[in-house]
Protein backbone atom coordinates (compact mmCIF):
# COMPACT_ATOMS: atom_id res chain seq x y z
CA UNK A 1 0.00 0.00 0.00
CA UNK A 2 1.16 3.52 -0.85
CA UNK A 3 0.94 6.23 1.80
CA UNK A 4 0.70 9.03 -0.76
CA UNK A 5 -2.22 7.39 -2.53
CA UNK A 6 -3.88 6.67 0.80
CA UNK A 7 -3.54 10.26 1.97
CA UNK A 8 -4.99 11.64 -1.27
CA UNK A 9 -8.03 9.32 -1.26
CA UNK A 10 -8.71 10.06 2.40
CA UNK A 11 -8.63 13.79 1.58
CA UNK A 12 -10.77 13.20 -1.51
CA UNK A 13 -13.34 11.35 0.57
CA UNK A 14 -13.67 14.33 2.88
CA UNK A 15 -13.95 16.66 -0.12
CA UNK A 16 -16.75 14.59 -1.64
CA UNK A 17 -18.61 14.54 1.68
CA UNK A 18 -18.40 18.35 1.76
CA UNK A 19 -20.27 18.41 -1.55
CA UNK A 20 -23.51 17.37 0.15
CA UNK A 21 -23.64 20.33 2.59
CA UNK A 22 -22.55 22.44 -0.39
CA UNK A 23 -25.51 21.08 -2.32
CA UNK A 24 -27.76 21.88 0.65
CA UNK A 25 -26.72 25.54 0.44
CA UNK A 26 -27.01 25.55 -3.36
CA UNK A 27 -30.52 24.13 -3.30
CA UNK A 28 -31.48 25.92 -0.08
CA UNK A 29 -30.75 29.33 -1.55
CA UNK A 30 -32.81 28.56 -4.65
CA UNK A 31 -36.09 27.89 -2.83
CA UNK A 32 -38.37 30.35 -1.06
CA UNK A 33 -37.64 31.26 2.56
CA UNK A 34 -40.49 29.07 3.85
CA UNK A 35 -38.84 25.94 2.39
CA UNK A 36 -35.11 26.40 2.96
CA UNK A 37 -34.78 24.26 6.10
CA UNK A 38 -36.62 21.32 4.59
CA UNK A 39 -34.56 21.60 1.44
CA UNK A 40 -31.33 21.47 3.40
CA UNK A 41 -32.54 18.79 5.81
CA UNK A 42 -33.31 16.38 2.97
CA UNK A 43 -29.62 16.45 2.05
CA UNK A 44 -28.58 16.01 5.68
CA UNK A 45 -30.96 13.08 6.04
CA UNK A 46 -29.19 11.38 3.14
CA UNK A 47 -25.95 11.89 5.06
CA UNK A 48 -27.52 10.08 8.03
CA UNK A 49 -29.18 7.12 6.29
CA UNK A 50 -26.87 6.16 3.43
CA UNK A 51 -23.69 5.47 5.48
CA UNK A 52 -25.53 2.91 7.63
CA UNK A 53 -26.91 1.07 4.61
CA UNK A 54 -23.55 1.26 2.82
CA UNK A 55 -21.77 -0.54 5.64
CA UNK A 56 -24.54 -3.08 6.24
CA UNK A 57 -24.94 -4.21 2.63
CA UNK A 58 -24.46 -1.42 0.08
CA UNK A 59 -20.72 -1.79 -0.42
CA UNK A 60 -21.15 -5.53 -0.85
CA UNK A 61 -23.91 -5.09 -3.45
CA UNK A 62 -21.74 -2.64 -5.38
CA UNK A 63 -18.26 -4.15 -5.16
CA UNK A 64 -18.46 -7.80 -4.17
CA UNK A 65 -17.92 -10.49 -6.80
CA UNK A 66 -20.68 -10.34 -9.42
CA UNK A 67 -23.62 -12.70 -8.99
CA UNK A 68 -23.98 -13.11 -12.75
CA UNK A 69 -24.49 -10.98 -15.82
CA UNK A 70 -22.70 -7.96 -14.41
CA UNK A 71 -25.89 -6.78 -12.69
CA UNK A 72 -25.25 -7.04 -8.95
CA UNK A 73 -22.48 -7.75 -6.50
CA UNK A 74 -22.79 -10.55 -4.01
CA UNK A 75 -23.23 -10.48 -0.24
CA UNK A 76 -19.89 -11.76 1.01
CA UNK A 77 -18.89 -8.30 2.23
CA UNK A 78 -22.05 -7.61 4.24
CA UNK A 79 -21.14 -5.63 7.34
CA UNK A 80 -17.49 -5.56 6.18
CA UNK A 81 -16.98 -8.46 8.59
CA UNK A 82 -14.08 -9.96 6.64
CA UNK A 83 -12.27 -6.63 6.21
CA UNK A 84 -9.50 -5.32 8.43
CA UNK A 85 -6.90 -2.57 8.43
CA UNK A 86 -4.49 -4.67 6.37
CA UNK A 87 -6.96 -5.45 3.60
CA UNK A 88 -5.88 -3.66 0.44
CA UNK A 89 -7.72 -2.24 -2.55
CA UNK A 90 -4.98 -1.64 -5.08
CA UNK A 91 -2.46 0.65 -3.40
CA UNK A 92 -4.81 1.90 -0.66
CA UNK A 93 -6.46 0.26 2.36
CA UNK A 94 -9.84 -1.22 1.54
CA UNK A 95 -11.46 0.84 4.29
CA UNK A 96 -10.34 4.00 2.50
CA UNK A 97 -11.97 2.87 -0.74
CA UNK A 98 -15.14 2.02 1.20
CA UNK A 99 -15.20 5.56 2.59
CA UNK A 100 -14.53 7.18 -0.79
CA UNK A 101 -17.31 5.33 -2.59
CA UNK A 102 -19.72 5.94 0.28
CA UNK A 103 -19.57 9.68 -0.37
CA UNK A 104 -20.69 9.12 -3.97
CA UNK A 105 -23.76 7.26 -2.75
CA UNK A 106 -24.69 10.10 -0.39
CA UNK A 107 -24.44 12.92 -2.94
CA UNK A 108 -26.32 10.96 -5.61
CA UNK A 109 -29.40 10.61 -3.40
CA UNK A 110 -29.19 14.24 -2.27
CA UNK A 111 -29.15 15.49 -5.87
CA UNK A 112 -32.68 14.17 -6.40
CA UNK A 113 -34.14 16.52 -3.79
CA UNK A 114 -33.95 19.53 -6.07
CA UNK A 115 -36.70 18.11 -8.27
CA UNK A 116 -39.25 17.86 -5.43
CA UNK A 117 -38.65 21.05 -3.45
CA UNK A 118 -41.47 22.50 -1.33
CA UNK A 119 -43.81 19.51 -1.35
CA UNK A 120 -42.42 16.15 -0.14
CA UNK A 121 -43.15 14.68 3.29
CA UNK A 122 -39.97 14.27 5.29
CA UNK A 123 -40.90 10.74 6.43
CA UNK A 124 -41.75 9.74 2.85
CA UNK A 125 -38.38 11.07 1.73
CA UNK A 126 -36.65 8.97 4.40
CA UNK A 127 -38.41 5.83 3.19
CA UNK A 128 -37.56 6.70 -0.40
CA UNK A 129 -33.85 7.07 0.43
CA UNK A 130 -33.71 3.60 1.96
CA UNK A 131 -35.51 1.91 -0.92
CA UNK A 132 -33.91 3.88 -3.75
CA UNK A 133 -30.28 3.43 -2.78
CA UNK A 134 -30.93 -0.26 -2.23
CA UNK A 135 -32.54 -1.16 -5.54
CA UNK A 136 -31.32 1.63 -7.80
CA UNK A 137 -28.03 3.18 -6.71
CA UNK A 138 -26.21 0.13 -5.35
CA UNK A 139 -26.84 -2.00 -8.46
CA UNK A 140 -26.00 0.85 -10.85
CA UNK A 141 -22.80 1.56 -8.93
CA UNK A 142 -21.89 -2.09 -9.51
CA UNK A 143 -22.57 -1.73 -13.24
CA UNK A 144 -20.35 1.33 -13.59
CA UNK A 145 -17.69 1.32 -10.87
CA UNK A 146 -16.96 -2.38 -10.20
CA UNK A 147 -14.10 -3.46 -12.46
CA UNK A 148 -12.97 -7.05 -12.84
CA UNK A 149 -10.23 -8.07 -10.42
CA UNK A 150 -7.88 -11.01 -10.24
CA UNK A 151 -10.49 -13.16 -8.50
CA UNK A 152 -13.69 -11.14 -8.97
CA UNK A 153 -16.06 -10.09 -11.71
CA UNK A 154 -17.53 -6.61 -11.91
CA UNK A 155 -20.37 -4.76 -13.59
CA UNK A 156 -21.52 -5.00 -17.20
CA UNK A 157 -21.00 -1.34 -18.16
CA UNK A 158 -17.45 -1.15 -16.85
CA UNK A 159 -16.32 -4.51 -18.20
CA UNK A 160 -18.61 -6.16 -20.76
CA UNK A 161 -19.66 -2.97 -22.55
CA UNK A 162 -16.47 -1.00 -22.02
CA UNK A 163 -18.12 2.41 -21.70
CA UNK A 164 -16.02 5.13 -20.07
CA UNK A 165 -17.29 6.87 -16.95
CA UNK A 166 -14.38 8.19 -14.93
CA UNK A 167 -16.25 9.53 -11.91
CA UNK A 168 -19.98 8.99 -12.29
CA UNK A 169 -21.69 10.70 -15.21
CA UNK A 170 -24.01 7.70 -15.50
CA UNK A 171 -24.08 6.27 -11.97
CA UNK A 172 -24.44 9.66 -10.29
CA UNK A 173 -25.80 12.37 -12.56
CA UNK A 174 -27.90 10.58 -15.18
CA UNK A 175 -29.11 8.30 -12.42
CA UNK A 176 -30.15 11.17 -10.14
CA UNK A 177 -31.52 13.27 -13.01
CA UNK A 178 -33.78 10.49 -14.27
CA UNK A 179 -34.93 9.77 -10.71
CA UNK A 180 -35.66 13.46 -10.17
CA UNK A 181 -37.83 13.56 -13.29
CA UNK A 182 -39.75 10.46 -12.17
CA UNK A 183 -40.43 11.89 -8.70
CA UNK A 184 -41.45 15.25 -10.12
CA UNK A 185 -44.09 13.44 -12.17
CA UNK A 186 -45.24 11.38 -9.16
CA UNK A 187 -45.62 14.38 -6.85
CA UNK A 188 -47.04 16.74 -9.44
CA UNK A 189 -46.70 20.49 -9.72
CA UNK A 190 -46.28 22.90 -6.81
CA UNK A 191 -49.20 25.05 -5.82
CA UNK A 192 -49.06 28.17 -7.98
CA UNK A 193 -46.43 26.84 -10.37
CA UNK A 194 -46.14 29.10 -13.43
CA UNK A 195 -48.55 31.55 -11.74
CA UNK A 196 -46.78 32.69 -8.57
CA UNK A 197 -43.21 34.00 -8.37
CA UNK A 198 -40.94 31.29 -6.98
CA UNK A 199 -37.66 33.14 -7.06
CA UNK A 200 -34.57 32.10 -5.07
CA UNK A 201 -34.71 33.66 -1.62
CA UNK A 202 -30.93 33.82 -1.03
CA UNK A 203 -28.59 34.05 -4.01
CA UNK A 204 -25.46 34.33 -1.81
CA UNK A 205 -26.37 30.86 -0.49
CA UNK A 206 -26.55 29.64 -4.08
CA UNK A 207 -23.10 31.03 -4.88
CA UNK A 208 -21.66 29.66 -1.64
CA UNK A 209 -23.10 26.24 -2.42
CA UNK A 210 -21.73 26.31 -5.95
CA UNK A 211 -18.30 27.23 -4.61
CA UNK A 212 -18.35 24.39 -2.08
CA UNK A 213 -19.47 21.98 -4.78
CA UNK A 214 -16.63 23.07 -7.07
CA UNK A 215 -14.12 22.69 -4.25
CA UNK A 216 -15.42 19.27 -3.25
CA UNK A 217 -15.61 18.14 -6.88
CA UNK A 218 -11.82 17.91 -7.03
CA UNK A 219 -12.11 14.97 -4.66
CA UNK A 220 -14.95 13.60 -6.76
CA UNK A 221 -13.05 13.69 -10.04
CA UNK A 222 -9.33 13.73 -9.25
CA UNK A 223 -9.91 11.29 -6.41
CA UNK A 224 -11.40 8.83 -8.87
CA UNK A 225 -7.89 8.17 -10.14
CA UNK A 226 -7.64 6.19 -6.87
CA UNK A 227 -4.09 7.41 -6.47
CA UNK A 228 -1.86 10.45 -6.21
CA UNK A 229 -0.62 10.36 -9.79
CA UNK A 230 -0.63 11.97 -13.22
CA UNK A 231 -4.17 10.83 -13.99
CA UNK A 232 -5.39 12.66 -10.90
CA UNK A 233 -3.56 15.75 -12.12
CA UNK A 234 -5.20 15.54 -15.55
CA UNK A 235 -8.64 15.13 -13.98
CA UNK A 236 -7.96 18.12 -11.71
CA UNK A 237 -7.00 20.39 -14.62
CA UNK A 238 -9.86 19.20 -16.82
CA UNK A 239 -12.35 19.75 -14.02
CA UNK A 240 -11.15 23.33 -13.62
CA UNK A 241 -11.21 24.41 -17.24
CA UNK A 242 -14.47 22.65 -18.15
CA UNK A 243 -16.24 24.32 -15.24
CA UNK A 244 -14.87 27.73 -16.17
CA UNK A 245 -15.92 27.26 -19.79
CA UNK A 246 -19.42 26.14 -18.79
CA UNK A 247 -19.94 29.31 -16.76
CA UNK A 248 -19.10 31.34 -19.85
CA UNK A 249 -21.36 29.18 -22.01
CA UNK A 250 -24.33 29.62 -19.67
CA UNK A 251 -23.81 33.38 -19.30
CA UNK A 252 -23.51 33.69 -23.08
CA UNK A 253 -27.00 32.19 -23.44
CA UNK A 254 -28.36 34.61 -20.83
CA UNK A 255 -26.78 37.61 -22.53
CA UNK A 256 -28.20 36.65 -25.92
CA UNK A 257 -31.63 35.70 -24.58
CA UNK A 258 -32.16 38.10 -21.66
CA UNK A 259 -29.51 40.79 -22.20
CA UNK A 260 -28.30 40.21 -18.60
CA UNK A 261 -25.88 37.81 -16.94
CA UNK A 262 -27.20 36.58 -13.58
CA UNK A 263 -25.51 35.20 -10.49
CA UNK A 264 -27.91 32.25 -10.55
CA UNK A 265 -26.83 31.58 -14.12
CA UNK A 266 -23.17 31.72 -13.21
CA UNK A 267 -23.64 29.28 -10.32
CA UNK A 268 -25.79 26.96 -12.43
CA UNK A 269 -23.26 27.07 -15.26
CA UNK A 270 -20.51 26.02 -12.88
CA UNK A 271 -22.51 23.02 -11.71
CA UNK A 272 -23.40 22.10 -15.29
CA UNK A 273 -19.72 22.09 -16.21
CA UNK A 274 -18.82 20.00 -13.19
CA UNK A 275 -21.52 17.50 -14.06
CA UNK A 276 -20.48 17.21 -17.71
CA UNK A 277 -16.77 16.78 -17.07
CA UNK A 278 -17.33 14.12 -14.39
CA UNK A 279 -17.43 11.10 -16.74
CA UNK A 280 -14.89 12.60 -19.14
CA UNK A 281 -12.15 14.12 -16.99
CA UNK A 282 -9.81 11.16 -17.39
CA UNK A 283 -10.33 10.73 -21.15
CA UNK A 284 -10.08 14.27 -22.58
CA UNK A 285 -7.26 16.73 -23.10
CA UNK A 286 -7.59 20.13 -21.41
CA UNK A 287 -8.54 21.70 -24.76
CA UNK A 288 -11.20 19.04 -25.27
CA UNK A 289 -12.45 19.77 -21.75
CA UNK A 290 -12.86 23.46 -22.59
CA UNK A 291 -14.95 22.50 -25.62
CA UNK A 292 -17.05 20.13 -23.53
CA UNK A 293 -17.60 22.80 -20.89
CA UNK A 294 -18.80 25.41 -23.39
CA UNK A 295 -21.20 22.94 -25.00
CA UNK A 296 -22.53 21.80 -21.62
CA UNK A 297 -23.05 25.34 -20.38
CA UNK A 298 -25.02 26.29 -23.49
CA UNK A 299 -27.13 23.14 -23.68
CA UNK A 300 -27.96 23.03 -19.97
CA UNK A 301 -28.93 26.72 -19.99
CA UNK A 302 -31.36 25.94 -22.79
CA UNK A 303 -32.55 22.68 -21.23
CA UNK A 304 -33.84 24.25 -18.00
CA UNK A 305 -36.70 25.69 -20.03
CA UNK A 306 -37.93 22.26 -21.11
CA UNK A 307 -40.04 21.88 -17.97
CA UNK A 308 -42.26 24.76 -19.07
CA UNK A 309 -42.65 23.28 -22.53
CA UNK A 310 -43.47 19.76 -21.34
CA UNK A 311 -45.26 20.67 -18.11
CA UNK A 312 -43.26 18.89 -15.39
CA UNK A 313 -42.32 20.83 -12.25
CA UNK A 314 -38.65 20.05 -11.73
CA UNK A 315 -38.29 22.67 -9.01
CA UNK A 316 -34.54 23.35 -9.12
CA UNK A 317 -33.64 21.99 -12.58
CA UNK A 318 -32.22 18.60 -11.69
CA UNK A 319 -33.25 17.42 -15.14
CA UNK A 320 -31.84 20.41 -17.00
CA UNK A 321 -28.50 20.37 -15.20
CA UNK A 322 -27.79 16.82 -14.00
CA UNK A 323 -29.63 14.65 -16.50
CA UNK A 324 -28.78 16.77 -19.54
CA UNK A 325 -25.28 17.59 -18.26
CA UNK A 326 -24.62 13.93 -17.52
CA UNK A 327 -25.79 12.94 -20.99
CA UNK A 328 -23.67 15.64 -22.63
CA UNK A 329 -20.53 14.60 -20.77
CA UNK A 330 -21.07 10.88 -21.27
CA UNK A 331 -21.87 11.09 -24.99
CA UNK A 332 -19.19 13.66 -25.87
CA UNK A 333 -16.55 11.22 -24.71
CA UNK A 334 -17.34 9.40 -27.95
CA UNK A 335 -16.36 12.53 -29.88
CA UNK A 336 -13.68 14.21 -27.75
CA UNK A 337 -11.75 11.39 -26.07
CA UNK A 338 -8.04 11.62 -26.83
CA UNK A 339 -5.92 8.95 -28.48
CA UNK A 340 -7.68 6.51 -30.78
CA UNK A 341 -10.82 6.32 -28.63
CA UNK A 342 -12.89 9.30 -29.78
CA UNK A 343 -14.26 10.20 -33.19
CA UNK A 344 -12.44 13.52 -33.57
CA UNK A 345 -9.03 12.25 -32.48
CA UNK A 346 -9.04 8.66 -33.66
CA UNK A 347 -11.92 8.43 -36.12
CA UNK A 348 -13.55 5.78 -33.96
CA UNK A 349 -17.36 5.49 -33.88
CA UNK A 350 -17.42 2.47 -31.59
CA UNK A 351 -16.95 4.32 -28.32
CA UNK A 352 -19.86 6.67 -29.01
CA UNK A 353 -22.18 3.68 -29.30
CA UNK A 354 -20.92 2.25 -26.04
CA UNK A 355 -21.42 5.58 -24.29
CA UNK A 356 -24.97 5.85 -25.60
CA UNK A 357 -25.91 2.35 -24.45
CA UNK A 358 -24.56 3.03 -20.95
CA UNK A 359 -26.24 6.43 -20.67
CA UNK A 360 -29.69 5.38 -21.80
CA UNK A 361 -29.65 2.06 -19.96
CA UNK A 362 -29.04 3.86 -16.66
CA UNK A 363 -31.58 6.55 -17.58
CA UNK A 364 -34.31 4.01 -18.35
CA UNK A 365 -33.64 1.80 -15.31
CA UNK A 366 -33.51 4.73 -12.90
CA UNK A 367 -36.62 6.44 -14.28
CA UNK A 368 -38.81 3.33 -14.39
CA UNK A 369 -37.83 1.94 -10.99
CA UNK A 370 -37.94 5.35 -9.30
CA UNK A 371 -41.41 6.02 -10.67
CA UNK A 372 -42.61 2.71 -9.26
CA UNK A 373 -41.00 3.39 -5.87
CA UNK A 374 -42.51 6.88 -5.76
CA UNK A 375 -45.98 5.62 -6.66
CA UNK A 376 -45.87 2.87 -4.03
CA UNK A 377 -44.85 5.35 -1.33
CA UNK A 378 -47.53 7.77 -2.49
CA UNK A 379 -50.38 5.25 -2.31
CA UNK A 380 -49.27 3.84 1.05
CA UNK A 381 -48.04 6.61 3.36
CA UNK A 382 -48.45 9.53 0.98
CA UNK A 383 -45.49 11.33 -0.57
CA UNK A 384 -46.80 14.88 -0.79
CA UNK A 385 -47.92 17.32 1.90
CA UNK A 386 -51.37 18.86 1.63
CA UNK A 387 -52.01 21.94 -0.46
CA UNK A 388 -52.80 23.98 2.66
CA UNK A 389 -49.53 22.92 4.31
CA UNK A 390 -47.59 23.68 1.17
CA UNK A 391 -48.99 27.21 1.05
CA UNK A 392 -48.25 27.73 4.75
CA UNK A 393 -44.69 26.48 4.32
CA UNK A 394 -43.10 23.07 4.56
CA UNK A 395 -40.54 24.20 7.14
CA UNK A 396 -43.25 24.96 9.71
CA UNK A 397 -45.30 21.89 8.86
CA UNK A 398 -42.54 19.27 8.73
CA UNK A 399 -39.97 20.70 11.14
CA UNK A 400 -41.78 23.22 13.38
CA UNK A 401 -39.13 25.77 12.47
CA UNK A 402 -38.55 28.77 10.26
CA UNK A 403 -35.19 29.76 8.81
CA UNK A 404 -35.39 33.43 9.74
CA UNK A 405 -36.85 35.06 12.86
CA UNK A 406 -38.26 37.97 10.89
CA UNK A 407 -40.27 35.53 8.78
CA UNK A 408 -42.08 34.39 11.90
CA UNK A 409 -42.50 37.78 13.61
CA UNK A 410 -43.03 40.16 10.71
CA UNK A 411 -43.99 37.97 7.81
CA UNK A 412 -46.97 35.88 8.88
CA UNK A 413 -48.84 36.97 5.77
CA UNK A 414 -45.77 36.32 3.69
CA UNK A 415 -45.70 32.70 4.84
CA UNK A 416 -49.29 32.28 3.75
CA UNK A 417 -48.85 33.86 0.36
CA UNK A 418 -45.53 32.20 -0.32
CA UNK A 419 -43.65 35.45 -0.98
Amino acid sequence: MDTGDTAWILASSALVLLMTPGLAFFYGGMVRSKSVLNMMMMSFLAMAIVPILWILYGYSMAFDDDLGGGLLGGFNLVGLTDMNMDTAFGTIPAYVFVAFQLMFAIITVALITGAIADRAKFLAWAVFVVVWVTIVYFPVAHWVFAFDGDDTKGGWIANNLGALDFAGGTAVHINAGAAGLALALVLGKRVGWKRDPMRPHNLPFVLLGAGLLWFGWYGFNAGSAVGSNGLAGLAFVNTTVATAAAILGWLFVELIRDKKATSLGGASGAVAGLVAITPACGALTPVGSIALGIIAGILCALAVGLKYKFGYDDSLDVVGVHLVGGLVGTLLIGFLASGDVGLFYGGNFDQLGKQAVAAFAVLAYSFIVTYIIGKLIDVTIGFRITEEDEVLGIDQVEHLETAYDEAGTLGGSNLKTGV
